[in-house]
């Protein structure tokens, strides 16, 4: 059984940038691919991108990263990272990580609110 625990969601202002993290407890992640998804209120989920389990490639949603998202991950540390940069009001979203399968499970999410 894996828990996912993400941090780093805040207020930033437009053009800012904030770097998220997620936590694993409870078990090793570094077996699975890791996802990075994100709630806009009042639509569905949208998928942010993915890295690998050796974190050696990542793939990005380009309609949602614009190549300003950048996912890393620390498999000693249990964590993975979304390094968000020139953040637009757009953005402000509910984020969460996501273990690939078996594990398959979500964190809590974290808020992210572009506003000036």
């Amino acid at each position: 059984q894996v828990q996912l625990v993400e941090s780093g969601g805040a207020l930033v202002q437009p053009g800012g940038s904030l770097r998220l993290s997620c936590a694993a407890l409870g078990s090793p992640f570094r077996d699975y691919a890791m996802l990075w998804y994100r709630q806009i209120s009042g639509k569905g989920s949208e998928w942010v991108g993915t890295i690998t389990s050796d974190g050696r490639n990542a793939n990005y949603a380009p309609s949602v990263t614009k190549g300003r998202f950048f996912i890393s991950r620390d498999n000693a540390k249990n964590s993975v990272y979304l390094q968000m940069t020139s953040l637009e009001p757009e953005d402000t979203a509910v984020y969460y990580c996501y273990v690939s399968s078996p594990l398959s499970t979500w964190g809590q999410g974290t808020q992210v609110i572009v506003s000036s």
